[in-house]
């Protein structure tokens, strides 16, 4: 093949490599704009598994790379005067002038042609198009390829808020990629750190918009800012100076981070390459890595005796999860750093651990694969925060709430049964909540128990709204007290518009063939087209339905329920005041979020002041509708837990959607933490999270980097009753307590579990 390679970046050389290596006849230019030893930027960071895939591809190459590399094991985080060291992290860094040499040399030893000095526009790339076989274009962040054929790549770019500078030093660091974290009189600043090579270290300095603007970086001259940060940092630098590209501006001006992604990496002869394609952001330090086992992935494409479109399509259709993976983890990496300030009034051990698990990429398992003696402080730290003298993982620490003491962080989550009987609870209920308190968890809540027979979902859920049914619940809350030591919650709420709908199996959402009851909500807005409109509620409505509330929650107590939580969420009755997509009153109860958040606060007072006061209540918000800019976000989300924590609420259960039928969710492996990390860490105030969360290291992450205080897990509880006993099984911790008729079991799995381990 005749090939043009318009970048002669990492990616770049690496692929024209790798093409090569493949097949010598190629033909392959690469043209770079700028001279053979120019560069912005200082170090390049790879991982040992990095390494491992380019051994594979050219051991040539890779030993090159290898002899000049800086190794580092630990990551330092210092915070003022506390520092946090953690180890086994396994990376590597060569300055970026030095690979692109070491890649230049090779790709001569192959017969690479390299152009220096060549400046592209539209007409040569079209040019270059038409006489080659395949042009790849790995001309950066700001490809010019990209933008010319934007019609056919449909790129996005999203321009990250935070600013920052990509220094030098000569200052060492002790082996460890160093994240360093200094208050100022305008707020944090921070850098990243990281030796590689022998006498240089990266140090990349970033803040957030209002720092940027305080300190008025954007009107400095270069030596100005690099003075700056020099004072700064002063204590960091042992007396040493930060280093600038001199004879490169872009390499040391303040700039913000693009965010590319793609709708397609190729079309006709034209395929993206690394960072023309996607990015990520230098915080997980991948960017290089990337490119190059996207060069390689691409190389492999193209000898595997298919025609260059599917060649293409099948590079484009395997290797864009790969890189999605990354990037993903990147944005999460970013948008921690861009949401720092939330998080540096933790405890330095708690930062750190955050710190360290921002990209969702290392587990809590994992760190203890990295370094077990410094996870099993953190874990000591944690349970003695809880008051408790264990080295146990954190989902075993317990909890305080009012007067309930709870021997665990794990919940059983409210899910529906639709098994009731004209509202009753029964036998069903018995067996199915009393398996899950026995089952390990700390707490269960019930499914939402309705206020009334027109609350109610559907004609199988149930009701707090009879002497019968109150006392069908007393039974099942003695089985529970009796016979476990779990705390129960029973979950109150009103359907609303959402209601007079099928059994869950006979159809969600939609509405009874006969027997349909009247609906009532904020406004007179259908759930979806075939629904009921319901009535919009007037004054009498409110009124009725509070008290119907407060006799719930007087039936709960009498019940001998432990906690109560109000469910104003999910599109039901209280949350249809509180989302925009729902109330479009002009009354006092719409408009502004202080008018929407009229009547579910009034309902909360008259629930608190009839529940005692020794027992918690909480209440389930929805933190995202969903919807974009016409419904509910996070940030308005945090503002409706604000204004029940003021009004007494003892922790917030943070969910998200099911408002209406038109939502987008993004979902995910614990799609749902970010909303509830930011409510506690806004607000400080207890969460609980559920969504997606299915692994005992989800639970311990989640807890250990303070996202949330309390973990709700549905369906693994529904799959599983003894989910609790089981993981503590898997992890090794034969401490958990199982129900006395259940020991035998215990001693046996307990046994199996380590024999396991040991043939592992």
């Amino acid at each position: 093949m005749k090939i043009a390679v318009l970048g002669g970046g990492p990616s770049g050389l690496y692929f024209a490599i790798s093409m090569k290596l493949r097949n010598s006849d190629h033909d392959i230019t690469v043209y770079e704009r700028n001279r053979f030893n120019d560069t912005f930027g200082w170090g390049v960071v790879l991982s040992d598994e990095t390494m491992s895939n380019f051994e594979g591809n050219d051991p040539v190459s890779e030993k090159m790379i290898r002899d000049h590399f800086a190794y580092w094991d630990d990551v330092k985080t210092i915070r003022g005067d506390e520092v946090e060291t953690s180890s086994g992290h396994g990376f590597c860094g060569i300055g970026r002038m030095r690979l692109l040499v070491l890649l230049q040399e090779r790709a001569k030893q192959l017969g690479v042609k390299l152009v220096f000095e060549t400046e592209m526009d539209d007409a040569r790339i079209a040019q270059l198009k038409g006489d080659h076989d395949l042009l790849v274009a790995s001309d950066g962040l700001n490809s010019k390829t990209r933008s010319l054929y934007e019609d056919h790549f449909k790129p996005e770019i999203d321009m990250r808020k935070n600013h920052f500078v990509w220094l030098g030093t000569k200052q060492k660091f002790d082996d460890a990629f160093t994240f360093i974290f200094e208050e100022t009189e305008h707020g944090w600043i921070w850098a990243h750190a990281y030796q590689f090579d022998d006498e240089t270290a990266t140090f990349i300095v970033e803040c957030g918009p209002e720092v940027y603007e305080a300190f008025g970086f954007a009107n400095m001259s270069q030596q100005e800012s690099v003075a700056l940060c020099e004072k700064l940092f002063e204590k960091h630098l042992g007396g040493l100076s930060l280093l600038s590209n001199s004879n490169h501006v872009r390499g040391s001006a303040w700039i913000r981070f693009p965010r590319v992604t793609c709708e397609n990496w190729y079309f006709d002869n034209v395929v993206l390459l690394g960072d023309a394609s996607a990015t990520a952001h230098f915080s997980i330090g991948s960017g290089s890595k990337l490119g190059m086992e996207s060069a390689i992935a691409l190389a492999d494409q193209l000898h595997m005796d298919k025609t260059l479109p599917q060649a293409l399509r099948d590079y484009q259709d395997e290797r864009k999860l790969q890189v999605l993976r990354v990037t993903s983890a990147a944005r999460n990496s970013t948008q921690w750093f861009e949401e720092v300030e939330r998080y540096l009034g933790l405890d330095m051990m708690q930062f750190n651990y955050s710190l360290l698990t921002r990209s969702q990429r290392i587990s809590h398992e994992n760190l203890r694969e990295r370094d077990p003696e410094w996870l099993a402080s953190a874990e000591a730290w944690f349970q003695s925060k809880a008051g408790n003298q264990s080295t146990r993982r954190p989902m075993f620490a317990p909890y305080q709430m009012r007067g309930m003491s709870l021997k665990n962080r794990i919940v059983v989550s409210p899910m529906a049964q639709y098994k009731a009987k004209d509202g009753m609870p029964n036998d069903w209920h018995l067996i199915h909540y009393g398996e899950r308190a026995k089952g390990g968890a700390g707490l269960v809540f019930t499914e939402m128990v309705c206020v009334s027979p027109e609350g109610r979902i559907t004609p199988g859920c149930p009701g707090f709204y009879t002497d019968e049914q109150t006392d069908a619940w007393a039974r099942l809350t003695a089985f529970v007290h009796q016979e476990t030591d779990a705390k129960i919650c029973a979950q109150i709420g009103h359907a609303g518009r959402k209601g007079s709908t099928r059994l869950g199996w006979e159809g969600i959402d939609q509405p009874l063939t006969k027997g349909n009851w009247p609906l009532m909500s904020a406004s007179a807005l259908p759930l979806q087209e075939g629904n009921q409109t319901p009535k919009a509620m007037d004054r009498a409505d409110m009124d009725l339905v509070r008290d119907q509330f407060v006799a719930s929650v007087k039936a709960a107590d009498k019940a001998g329920f432990d906690m109560i939580e109000m469910h104003a969420a999910h599109g039901y009755l209280l949350a249809s005041f509180i989302s925009p997509v729902t109330n479009i009153r002009d009354d006092e109860y719409g408009g502004s979020l202080e008018n929407r958040m009229r009547y579910p606060l009034e309902v909360f007072h008259a629930m608190r002041e009839a529940w005692p006061a020794d027992k918690p209540m909480t209440v389930r918000i929805s933190a995202h509708d969903w919807m974009g800019d016409a419904g509910l976000e996070p940030e308005e989300a945090v503002e409706v837990a604000r204004l029940l924590k003021e009004a007494g609420a003892d922790a917030i259960n943070v969910s998200s959607g099911q408002t209406s039928k038109e939502e987008q969710p993004v979902y995910g492996r614990m799609f749902q933490v970010p909303f509830s990390d930011r409510v506690r860490n806004d607000l400080d105030v207890p969460t609980l999270v559920a969504g997606n969360i299915y692994e005992a290291d989800h639970v311990n992450s989640i807890l250990m980097a303070g996202r949330a205080d309390l973990v709700l897990l549905a369906r693994p509880h529904l799959a599983d009753p003894y989910w609790t006993l089981h993981a503590a099984v898997e992890l090794g911790d034969e401490e958990q307590e199982w129900p006395a008729p259940y020991d035998g079991g215990r001693r046996q799995a307990n046994v199996l579990a380590a024999r396991a381990r040991e043939m592992a």
